[in-house]
């Protein structure tokens, strides 16, 4: 019912053929898995793993991760399909196993993202000379090898997946073995291979070495290792849909707060944005109300079938059946490729992203109080003008309707996200960190066609009308918070009240136009599946 694309970590978006005994079923998935899991097997200084791939839950920790990474797999893989051919004897499904090129060529072949991502490396190549970078999910290790070709001294790509071995081999064909070691693990559990730093002029002790640590960069954790904080250049395709939906933020700033330098190392990319705005697309609303009315009809056929042919009456359970699906078909987000037409006011920012002072916190959603699974929400408020009458303004793309008003109606909300690649804006960064002259731009919006994140839509249970010289007001919050079942995924809740004005004219005294109608506040729970 929705479109899964890919991205660097991992995301399939193929049919998975599950099999248990003479039973195949089909199903689908979107995950991203760099940095969440632990492994049995430990890394050696070539980046290579000295045993098995199997996962082990050595602590409380380990087991949480691990357990957090099995739940989205079984959420997303299936209702009910055996998994038991995808499954360990611990209950854990190897992500090793969906690491193919397929997906990866799905990314690269985003041209948007490519571009970005090129310009902000190649197109900053002075920034990169010389440098210890490390790539956070390097997938097919396309971004290492950029960076290595921008001139840095050392590259470590870091890489959960069994994709790390496709990465070592596009590494040694592109000539940049000798700088880039290709690390297989969780980044959390990684330790860079001081062995080669002799060799790239990094000193293991105190910085007096041909690259000089900062002060404050050598820790000791408290198993005893130690955490030299020696990466000048975090690079990193971190973001999901909607920015946070299944993506590894967390493991990002942990990786910034492990190995980059505090003072003067740069993120990339460095900031993030979410956008959100009011659409008009009743052509796809209708289709999953529809979908959602044919699953209701099925399910009384099937419940008449049943009582009639097996005198067992089922109809009990229409009412739980009714929520399942409503949930399914009508409360759940879909992936989307808007034109700039549908949107019906200019969007709005609900959460900026420093990547540089960004916390775990930060990661958990958008709008909620600190610790909590709920808050006071992040404000939304939209003026969507009705069509002006008057004027007789029309449009044959359809591509502006916000400069002459809409004729609606309001089906529901889009979300996406940008982000950048630029110069530190935090305070001590702004002072030490080195200038990016060449600053990058990528968007996920409607203006910008094709991106494998597309936009996120939110469509309403009911269109909300728009009426001719009238503007309609919307007025309220958005939360965004992780599913009890899974940190990888999240719910979004709006919360809002709508307004109607006659839309303002030159014996308007205030520009506000006189209020017609105000409605009843709307609490709507959608999940980002």
């Amino acid at each position: 019912r929705s479109r899964f694309h890919s991205s660097d970590k991992l995301t399939t978006s193929s049919p998975i053929r599950i099999s248990s005994g003479n039973t195949t079923t089909t199903a689908r998935s979107s995950i991203k898995t760099a940095a969440i899991m632990p492994s049995a097997s430990t890394i050696s200084s070539n980046g290579e793993r000295a045993s098995q791939n199997i996962p082990t839950f050595d602590g409380t920790d380990e087991k949480s991760k691990a357990t957090d990474f099995a739940n989205y797999f079984c959420a997303v893989l299936t209702h009910g399909a055996s998994l038991v051919n995808r499954v360990t004897s611990l209950g854990l499904i190897l992500p090793s196993q969906y690491a193919q090129l397929y997906h990866q060529k799905q990314m690269l072949t985003d041209h948007n993202r490519m571009a970005a991502y090129h310009a902000a490396i190649v197109g900053n190549a002075d920034i990169f000379k010389d440098k210890v970078v490390m790539d956070v999910g390097t997938g097919s290790g396309i971004l290492a090898v950029w960076a290595a070709q921008a001139g840095a001294k050392r590259v470590y790509a870091i890489e959960y997946t069994d994709m790390a071995n496709h990465a070592r081999r596009v590494v040694k064909a592109n000539g940049v073995e000798h700088i880039v070691t290709v690390i297989q693990g969780a980044v959390e559990d990684v330790i860079l291979p001081q062995e080669d730093w002799d060799g790239i002029g990094i000193d293991g002790g105190l910085g007096l070495g041909g690259l000089t640590l900062e002060v404050g960069d050598v820790e000791v954790n408290e198993d005893g290792r130690k955490n030299q904080r020696v990466v000048d250049i975090i690079l990193s395709e971190w973001m999901g849909y909607f920015l946070l939906r299944e993506s590894m933020l967390d493991s990002l700033v942990r990786a910034r707060d492990t190995f980059l330098k505090p003072k003067t190392g740069l993120m990339m990319p460095s900031h993030a944005t979410m956008l959100l705005a009011p659409i008009s697309d009743e052509e796809e609303r209708r289709v999953t109300h529809n979908d959602y009315a044919n699953a209701m009809d099925d399910w009384r056929e099937f419940a008449e079938v049943t009582s009639t042919m097996y005198g067992v009456d089922m109809s009990v359970l229409e009412q739980d059946y009714d929520r399942e699906q409503k949930e399914y078909y009508v409360m759940s987000s879909r992936w989307a490729e808007l034109r700039t037409g549908c949107l019906l006011a200019d969007p709005i920012v609900v959460k900026e992203y420093d990547m540089h002072t960004c916390t775990v916190e930060d990661a958990r959603g958008v709008g909620l109080n600190v610790g909590e699974d709920e808050g006071c929400g992040s404000p939304i408020e939209f003026d969507v003008v009705g069509r002006r009458l008057s004027t007789g303004f029309g449009s044959a793309d359809g591509d502006s309707a916000a400069d002459f008003g809409a004729a609606g109606p309001i089906s529901g909300f889009a979300g996406w996200f940008t982000v950048d690649f630029k110069s530190r804006t935090d305070e001590v960064g702004r002072i030490a960190a080195p200038e990016v002259s060449n600053p990058a731009h990528l968007s996920t919006g409607p203006e910008m066609g094709y991106t494998h994140w597309g936009q996120q839509v939110f469509h309403f249970p009911s269109a909300i009308p728009l009426l001719p010289d009238q503007t309609t007001r919307i007025v309220g919050t958005m939360e965004m918070m992780r599913t009890k079942e899974s940190a990888r995924l999240y719910n979004v809740r709006f919360r809002f009240t709508t307004s109607r004005r006659k839309t303002s004219g030159s014996d308007d005294k205030d520009g506000r136009g006189a209020v017609l109608m105000k409605g009843k506040q709307e609490e709507l729970v959608y999940q980002m599946p």
